[in-house]
């Protein structure tokens, strides 16, 4: 079993920015989702825990790895997939994953030679090893991308927004790979898309403006709204007049006019019908309200 535990990581940027702001977590073995908005601070902290930033304040740790202090040694069991995950152009699935195993320090020909067949038989592509990555699909390439954090084999894997601009079928087929990964060692799944994590992960935690306002289990997380969500459908014109009357937690167009989901500990009454929680109702009640949920 592997841990990551993560105290009081603070880090404001030259440009005032506060990223990261008293981060404190704790991580095991499995897929963990990281959810938020774009500028939560979710790329500010896999960069950190990557290496590839300091932080101001606080500390991090995997298993008995200092990162900060040994950020070499942290390297070496790493799997890091980036939000941009730059591919050299005419060359081939196959000799990417060699070059990269080279600089993960698979020096021996004949070793690498089995590792790369087994990674690309893990992400299923051998049939393409000989193509040109130029040429993939971008399900395939994010494949590519698996694959080369799978190198060495890592302790702690870390995949920053990994299914933008994925069809449904590679997503699918990228959260099968991940959920196979994630069950020997630290999976870290940063994602703005809330799918992501209902589906795949059954640890999470929330963060918004360099926090974390959640940190537990989706269902925990959905069973701490029930009885308290309901919907409305409300012409646009009537919008902000709800917005002063209730604690709206998340509205969207359906049929041309704003579904509203608004928390409530009692019946709001007014037409208003009590439903099911959801994933997304947490998400937007940590980003949206003021009411936290313990």
């Amino acid at each position: 079993m592997h841990k990551l535990i993560i105290k009081d990581l603070s880090k404001t940027y030259a440009n005032g920015v506060k990223a990261l702001d008293g981060v404190s977590i704790e991580i095991e073995n499995g897929l963990f989702g990281l959810l938020g908005p774009n500028g939560a601070g979710k790329s500010s902290l896999m960069r950190t825990l990557a290496t590839l930033q300091e932080a101001d304040s606080g500390s991090a740790k995997l298993n008995d790895i200092d990162i900060f202090k040994q950020p070499h040694e942290l390297r070496q069991v790493l799997g890091y997939l980036p939000q941009e995950f730059g591919v050299y152009p005419r060359i081939s699935a196959e000799q990417l994953l060699n070059h990269l195993a080279i600089l993960k320090g698979i020096t021996k020909t004949s070793e690498r030679k089995e590792v790369v067949k087994y990674l690309l038989n893990k992400v299923n592509l051998y049939d393409q090893r000989k193509k040109s990555v130029k040429g993939f699909s971008g399900g395939m390439k994010q494949r590519v991308g698996i694959a080369q954090t799978l190198l060495g084999n890592p302790k702690l894997i870390i995949v920053d927004e990994p299914t933008a601009g994925l069809d449904p079928g590679e997503r699918n087929r990228f959260y099968n790979l991940l959920a196979d990964v994630g069950k020997e060692v630290i999976v870290i799944l940063s994602t703005h898309i809330v799918d992501d994590v209902r589906e795949l992960c059954t640890k999470m935690a929330i963060m918004n403006e360099g926090r974390i306002v959640y940190h537990g289990s989706p269902d925990d997380a959905m069973n701490a709204l029930q009885g308290k969500v309901y919907q409305k459908i409300v012409s646009r014109e009537t919008l902000d007049t709800y917005a002063e009357q209730y604690q709206i937690i998340s509205n969207k167009m359906v049929g041309g006019k704003p579904l509203i989901h608004v928390y409530s500990d009692t019946d709001p009454q007014n037409d208003f019908e009590q439903v099911k929680p959801n994933l997304e109702d947490v998400f937007f009640s940590k980003i949206n309200t003021s009411h936290q949920l313990v």
